[in-house]
């Protein structure tokens, strides 16, 4: 048996245990050890990332918020581009005739699709408008939920031989599926995401294109949002409608619960049959294609919140920043003001040359009229990675003041913890230190992972103790389970229910089996992680 873990709280907040801490005012009002949800909540707010739209479940995804978005689609679509993979894009309107060939794909998506139904509208007569009863469509159109059907009917014309495959294509769109409890970037009735499609001659090449999609976003997730997560195959009950296998990354958010931050699917030759997604074989035979789909979507801004927030406000990874720098003059409304812009112009043209992580520094020279502490909060609240501010006295000195996002409390004073350091060596140590805050998040976030997975649990009535503890972020239990189908599946499944917890994902790389199932107490044939979930 694997030794046991000892299981710690969530450490949210770091305190000396031989001292009292001094005092601390944070930036936020609410702090995540108190209300996780309405933290996160201020988190978007305060970080000016989006706000809520006149459609309930949708939201208007502000500057800094669409930033990372950015900066997370352009890493990725690197990413999706070296493996071979192109671009295209396919309609918003999906005809329902499609979803109809594909009976447990639809019923998985059924009660999510928004329907189009006619193509006009008139007025009522009492100053409103009503869609016109003669422009009722031919047939109802659905708004994309996936795209799995309508690339499959594209793909049944482009693939007429095994020359054609692989066939290997990615969108950036944006999906709907009418959500009735929203959150913002976690579950949201429009978000936008990638999804690759892809039609081999073999199983096995599919399986391998699933596994090379997995692998993509585990690196990620991990090198690019410095948040750690746990391969795997999601269980049976788990899967994608209509998939033969259904592949995660699960990330641990501070509160404990899980987030899908990623998936891949094998899809066998199920959506091939239901489109006729056929090629001539090298003995001229015909012969149903093998399909994989993968996906990963404005989720991950969540994840990143969920993840690498703190009391001040958001934390941005250096590499998911749209500004990685940000210098704040000190202006005084004075002429004085004049030669202090104009050096930190020359600073930021200093950093600006500077590479990191592969790519040219980003940096945000702020004039914008007001006090420096009123914008350093600013860019505190949205997780700029390094604020520098610059004063008078500083630019005689030939210093500047810097403060890291990631370490920015001096814990003996009680104050930000400032560096004074020269401009040119702040210049040419940029992308030493843009370095190392990447690679500190991320060891951050996984020590804190591993310090809230419990691996001791043999036994139903012990998960269920632990889950129902005081203990407000419960975090994961990795358990033994002999992977149970059909309705001894069912039966874990609803008593996991009962205990608001869900099966994630069977980790790649676990440990060998030495034990029995916990759900059924036959002989273990895997193990698998349990959690709340959002």
């Amino acid at each position: 048996m694997a030794p046991a873990r000892r299981h710690v709280g969530i450490c949210i907040d770091l305190h000396f245990l031989d001292s009292p801490m001094p005092a601390i005012r944070h930036a936020l009002t609410t702090k995540r050890e108190d209300d996780f949800a309405a933290w996160y909540q201020e988190v978007i707010a305060a970080a000016d990332m989006a706000e809520e739209s006149g459609v309930r479940g949708c939201m208007v995804i502000k500057p800094w918020g669409y930033g990372i978005w950015e900066r997370m689609q352009r890493l990725l679509d690197d990413r999706i581009k070296a493996a071979g993979v192109q671009n295209a894009y396919f309609p918003l309107f999906i005809p329902l005739k499609n979803f109809e060939r594909e009976a447990e794909h639809v019923d998985g998506f059924a009660k999510e699709m928004a329907v189009v139904t006619h193509h006009r509208l008139i007025a009522d007569g009492e100053g409103g408008l009503i869609p016109d009863p003669e422009a009722k469509l031919e047939e109802p159109l659905v708004v994309r939920p996936t795209s799995e059907t309508i690339i499959g009917d594209a793909m049944s014309r482009w693939i007429q031989s095994w020359r054609d495959l692989p066939l290997r294509l990615n969108q950036w769109a944006n999906v709907v599926r009418w959500e009735m409890r929203t959150r913002m970037f976690l579950r949201t009735s429009e978000f936008l995401w990638q999804e690759g499609h892809s039609a081999h001659a073999t199983a096995q090449e599919a399986k391998d294109e699933t596994m090379m999609a997995l692998e993509m976003y585990r690196a990620f997730a991990e090198e690019d949002a410095a948040i750690p997560v746990i391969a795997g195959e999601k269980p049976e009950n788990e899967r994608f409608p209509g998939a033969v296998e259904t592949w995660s990354i699960e990330a641990m958010m501070q509160d404990g619960k899980a987030l899908q931050a990623g998936t891949s699917h094998y899809l066998g030759d199920n959506f091939a049959h239901a489109a006729n997604i056929r090629y001539q074989n090298q003995k001229g035979r015909e012969t149903l294609c093998h399909t994989v789909s993968w996906g990963m979507s404005t989720r991950m801004v969540g994840g990143l919140i969920m993840t690498h927030g703190d009391d001040d406000g958001l934390r941005v990874p250096p590499a998911l920043a749209p500004f990685q720098v940000v210098i704040l003059p000190m202006l005084r409304d004075k002429p004085e003001d004049e030669a202090l812009l104009t050096y930190c112009e020359e600073l930021r043209a200093a950093i600006a040359a500077q590479s990191a992580l592969g790519e040219p520094v980003r940096v945000l020279h702020d004039k914008r009229p007001g006090k420096a502490a009123a914008k350093r909060w600013d860019w505190v609240r949205k997780g700029a990675p390094i604020i520098i501010e610059v004063g008078p006295r500083d630019m005689e000195k030939g210093v500047v003041s810097l403060l890291k996002r990631n370490a920015l409390w001096n814990m003996e004073t009680g104050k930000p913890a400032f560096e004074n350091p020269g401009s040119g060596e702040v210049a040419e140590g940029m992308p030493a230190m843009l370095a190392d805050m990447q690679a500190a998040m991320l060891v951050e976030a996984r020590e804190r992972r591993e310090a809230n997975i419990r691996r001791d649990v043999t036994d139903m009535d012990t998960l269920a103790a632990h889950f129902a503890r005081e203990q407000k972020y419960p975090g994961w239990v990795e358990v033994q389970w002999a992977k149970p189908t059909g309705e001894a599946l069912e039966k874990v499944v609803e008593r996991l229910k009962e205990l608001r917890l869900t099966l994630r994902n069977v980790p790649i790389d676990a440990a060998p089996v030495d034990g029995p199932c916990i759900f059924t107490g036959q002989p273990a044939v895997e193990r698998v992680y349990v959690a709340r979930a959002y």
